[in-house]
């Protein structure tokens, strides 16, 4: 089976528009989760968002997309994409080989312009523009379209495991000779589809979240996108490759519809099952992108995951103190950030972090710091149980 390499990366979040501006916030601690008022929803006054801070109408008028059917969504899968493929100096004939794949994930997709369609259904009209985006797959038929691509193409919902799932589908089609390239990743826009039902779950916090502290009050939801580019080594011809994806692993422990079992049995299982996957051992892992949303659940049964696994729990801490809860772009954007500590050295801070959950005494990374990081683990859980863990590995 071939190795499988990330040659490029793209992403979009609340705390930058680039790669580059995404790293220069994660080393300087700068959160983008505050109030907004560039969002469409009852509770923007309230509570705060991770929200991006660029226009619906601005990313149009960026990519050319005058149809009012394209949803910023789509526009900011558009942005992270074309960032990931411009990284990777993918051709115009390599984005249109047969042998690329597009493996994209999302869970609100079109479902965010819910309220423009209902209208359109209450009143005369031939035919609604927000028809044909509502379905989750619109978002990677656009790209699959504008680009030209002529390869495989699917759109992957697991909740909040969505992207991460993505990436580890991508490399199993390379490692299985079925693609030599994929395109992999996921987004998801604030909308208030998902406002709403996290609201009813009684799950999002009025403060800026503090994942793993005692006093913990929930996530926030945040948007973005991110995009990878993964490659076989057969495929890589000389080109630079950022990190090496290891192992992968995806588990559903089947304890609840929005809960982890209490001991983690999911996680701990897909962290396992990463670790086997990629022939490493636990004591390997030198940094643990977490879940780490900030709920009173996820952050106790993510702990006792990795001290069941660990014993000794390696440095860890959840990017989600920075950009909130992105849902189906999680995956891929913590990806992203585990790259990032890897190609640089570097570990970045969990925020608003100041005393540990009682019982389990584990404490993330608080300051930024530099040091010797070889492999690296990226969690995403999502609901139901759906669990993936995915490993990268420094190539240089």
């Amino acid at each position: 089976m071939s190795r499988v390499f990330v040659t490029g990366i793209g992403i979009i979040s609340a705390v930058g528009t680039s790669v580059a501006a995404n790293r220069s916030a994660l080393q300087s601690g700068k959160s983008g989760i505050g109030l907004t008022s560039n969002l469409n929803s009852r509770y923007a006054a309230d509570l705060p968002f991770g929200a991006i801070t660029m226009t619906t109408d601005a990313f149009r008028e960026k990519f050319g997309v005058a149809d009012p059917g394209i949803t910023r969504t789509t526009l900011l899968a558009l942005h992270a994409f074309s960032e990931a493929i411009t990284d990777s100096g993918l051709t115009r004939a390599e984005l249109s080989d047969p042998r690329m794949a597009l493996i994209g994930a999302t869970t609100v997709g079109g479902m965010c312009l819910t309220d423009e369609l209902y209208r359109d259904t209450t009143q005369p009209c031939n035919a609604s523009p927000y028809l044909s985006s509502y379905d989750c797959a619109s978002v990677n038929l656009f790209l699959h379209s504008r680009y030209r691509m002529n390869g495989f193409v699917t759109t992957i919902n697991t909740a909040c495991s969505s992207s991460a799932n993505s990436i580890q589908y991508g490399a199993r089609l390379i490692r299985n000779g079925l693609a030599d390239k994929a395109i992999v990743g996921g987004v998801d826009s604030l909308a208030k589809f998902t406002i709403n039902g996290f609201h009813a779950l009684q799950i999002l916090s009025p403060a800026a979240c503090r994942p793993f502290d005692r006093n913990r009050a929930g996530l926030n939801l945040g948007e973005g996108a991110a995009f990878l580019v993964l490659e076989g080594e057969e495929a890589l011809a000389g080109k630079r490759a950022y990190a090496e994806l290891t192992g992968y692993c995806n588990t559903n422990d089947a304890f609840h519809p929005s809960a982890l079992s209490l001991q983690g049995d999911g996680p701990c299982l897909a962290m396992a099952g990463a670790l086997q996957s990629a022939g490493l051992n636990p004591a390997d892992i030198d940094f643990i992108n977490t879940h780490g949303t900030a709920t009173e659940n996820n952050d106790e049964a993510e702990s006792r995951a990795m001290l069941r696994l660990f014993g000794e729990v390696p440095p860890f801490a959840s990017t989600k103190s920075y950009t909130g809860h992105t849902l189906g772009a999680a995956g891929a954007i913590e990806a992203v950030y585990s790259i990032l500590s890897l190609r640089h050295q570097e570990l970045y801070p969990s925020l608003n972090f100041d005393e540990p959950i009682p019982g389990l005494e584990l404490q993330p990374i608080q300051e930024y710091q530099t040091g010797t990081i070889r492999h690296a683990m990226s969690n995403s859980f999502g609901f139901g149980g759906n669990c993936a863990s995915l490993i990268f590995s420094n190539v240089n």
